[in-house]
């Protein structure tokens, strides 16, 4: 399914301060693939996403969505085709209540009154939050705003959902239920996260970014257990492949399994 693609073609990007981003970027994600990007601060994690949807257009190179290659004039019908998450949910959520939040979208789309509501009411059913359509967002605790916020764009229903640290400052139990949600998306995924547990557990491949370059690209699995690959990119081992080691002064020493 062409329309469920997404590649770059050595794709490269500068920042107005001339700060180089991306360089020489080059990767194909098919259709139902569930694809991790990791990588210390600064490596390009966020800049690479906002370039699927257009937010960002390439210095250099050629990023291809569906069978839309981006630039200024096809960007509106690419971020038809992929809904971007931001890490902080509050950047998404500005209208006086839930429902006109992920009825933002569709009105958008010039779908009918009828069509809109059905649209809400499923995205919300999706992610659990059905029972709070009339309230206002900024009473909403994190991990239910990162949840209304996945909501706005599944409403939309792209055929590509792309996030930027979906689980970042969330509870424990809201972070499992993010992750419960994800590992049922029948799209084609695409995450960028710190958190490495969250990645192995939603995600079947897994690129390493650095610099601005792809440092590897494989199986998730063998990627995040390889101790020398990651602390050469600046991560650790996830946190439920460590031992810890609590002594009696309240400190810990984490020695990775072998």
């Amino acid at each position: 399914m062409s329309h469920h693609i997404v590649e770059f073609r050595d794709v490269c990007f500068s920042y107005p301060d001339n700060t180089p981003a991306l360089d020489g970027i080059s990767f194909r994600i098919t259709h139902g693939e569930s694809v991790g990007i990791v990588g210390a601060n600064g490596a390009g994690k966020s800049t690479l996403l906002m370039h699927m949807n257009g937010y960002l257009l390439p210095s250099k190179g050629t990023v291809v969505i569906g069978d839309l290659e981006l630039n200024k004039k096809t960007s509106r019908d690419v971020r038809k085709k992929i809904g971007l998450i931001f890490q902080n949910p509050d950047d998404q959520l500005f209208m006086p209540t839930v429902f006109d939040d992920v009825a933002f979208g569709p009105i958008n789309l010039g779908l009918s009154e009828e069509k809109i509501r059905e649209r809400v009411d499923e995205a919300l059913r999706v992610v659990g939050c059905l029972p709070l359509k009339e309230k206002p967002p900024h009473h909403l605790s994190s991990g239910q705003k990162s949840a209304v916020a996945i909501a706005s764009v599944i409403a939309m229903q792209p055929d590509i959902l792309a996030m930027d640290e979906p689980a970042s400052n969330l509870d424990p139990k809201s972070r499992r239920q993010l992750i419960n949600l994800l590992k049922g998306f029948k799209h084609t995924k695409i995450i960028a996260s710190h958190d490495l547990d969250l990645i192995l557990e939603v995600c079947e491949r897994c690129m390493v970014i650095k610099e601005g370059r792809i440092a590897a690209d494989g199986f998730a699995e063998e990627i995040l257990l390889n101790k020398v690959l990651l602390e050469e990119n600046g991560l650790e081992l996830p946190l439920s492949r460590q031992n810890i080691i609590y002594t009696r002064k309240g400190q810990d020493e984490r020695v990775g399994k072998t």
